[in-house]
């Protein structure tokens, strides 16, 4: 099936949960009630006494962090960017903490499955979750039911990277630049099948920003995840899609897909020639896939900064970089504050573009 034949694949069912994990080796409440004052001033003693106590343990717990195995959920299957990502991180950080760290992949609807799951677990430490955008900017504005707040199910940790996405056409398609695709979808709305990792997915997004700055229609064809998306784009059953540069820069060479634009501020230096979207007609144009760190809402402050010392380091070592920028993702490495100040912008972005669209998720 090409994308001409207009007919989208039948496997476009929704994601489902999965459950892969890699290993790397290493070398309270109370109950409510009604009291009269003696009662009363038992009940605030004891409820001190036992947040002191509770204190006091998070205390002791945190100066031995870690002292047992720690889970990183991914909530996007395994040898997408995010995984790529994890791995890297987790193998850096079991050789920095001397424990273990390992990659839980959950994925499903668009990373949200993971993103709950990882709400859901104990505030120790030892189970932290690496986001992306899609799911902790752009999810709360698409899911009506989504299952968890992340203002109030997570504390910040660090941004941890960011990564251009790549405009990429099937070599069929008669567009060698930015204004000419705009004049051929301004010329046949709707004729222009787009493939993305799923609705609300950052290719998804970056699309309808695209269509939204240009004023052009073009149709959505969601897969499940980046890799089928991307291999939908390569075989020809769509026509454009927004994919990762370690995607597009060996496809491109091999004649599978044609690149013309990338979707950041400045120029890629994995793809030099390639001019950015802004600089192509549409001035103010970004979108990135940003990689966050979160920890479950009511871990201890120590452990935060502590698990925050050591992704800056680990994110600064000359071979995580090098990893990761032949990748095309820039390593970052933040204070918790300067995740928090992405997060807002992202999500007021991403918000806007959403509503002026008219995405719904069904």
């Amino acid at each position: 099936m090409k994308f001409s034949d207009f007919l989208f694949p039948a496997s476009m069912d929704r994601a489902r949960d999965h459950g892969e994990i890699h290993v790397f080796p290493r070398d309270g409440r109370g109950t409510s009630f009604t009291a009269d004052r003696t009662g009363r001033a038992r009940a605030c003693v004891l409820a001190g006494l036992a947040a002191a106590a509770l204190a006091a343990a998070q205390g002791a717990g945190a100066q031995g962090y870690p002292s047992r195995t720690v889970r990183l959920v991914v909530p996007w299957a395994a040898g997408g960017s995010t995984d790529s990502i994890g791995r890297i991180l987790a193998q850096k950080l079991t050789e920095y903490t001397g424990q273990q760290w390992i990659v839980d992949n959950r994925g499903g609807a668009t990373g949200t499955i993971g993103h709950a799951f990882a709400a859901k677990a104990a505030p120790d430490g030892y189970t932290l979750l690496l986001g992306t955008n899609s799911t902790f900017a752009i999810a709360p504005h698409l899911y009506r039911n989504l299952q968890y707040d992340n203002d109030r199910a997570f504390a910040p940790v660090s941004l941890v990277a960011i990564s251009p996405q790549i405009l990429s056409v099937h070599p069929s398609l008669p567009v060698r630049s930015v204004k000419e695709l705009v004049a051929l979808a301004r010329a046949r709305p709707g004729a222009i099948p787009f493939s993305t990792a799923g609705v609300g997915a950052t290719s998804h997004m970056a699309t309808e920003l695209l269509m939204n700055m240009a004023g052009i229609r073009m149709t959505h064809v969601p897969y499940k995840g980046g890799g089928p998306s991307a291999q939908a784009l390569i075989s020809g059953e769509t026509a454009l899609s927004f994919v990762d540069v370690i995607t597009a820069s060996p496809q491109a060479q091999a004649g599978r897909l044609r690149p013309i634009a990338t979707s950041t501020a400045a120029r890629t230096p994995l793809m030099p020639e390639l001019p950015t979207i802004a600089e192509s007609g549409l001035p103010g144009f970004e979108s990135v896939t940003s990689f966050g760190l979160f920890a479950p809402a009511g871990t201890a402050q120590e452990i935060v900064s502590r698990v925050n010392r050591e992704v800056a380091r680990a994110l600064g070592a000359a071979d995580v970089r090098d990893r990761l920028r032949a990748q095309g993702i820039d390593p970052a490495g933040t204070a918790p504050g300067e995740l928090v100040a992405h997060q807002k912008r992202e999500t007021e972005k991403w918000g806007k573009v959403i509503r002026e669209q008219g995405i719904r998720f069904e």
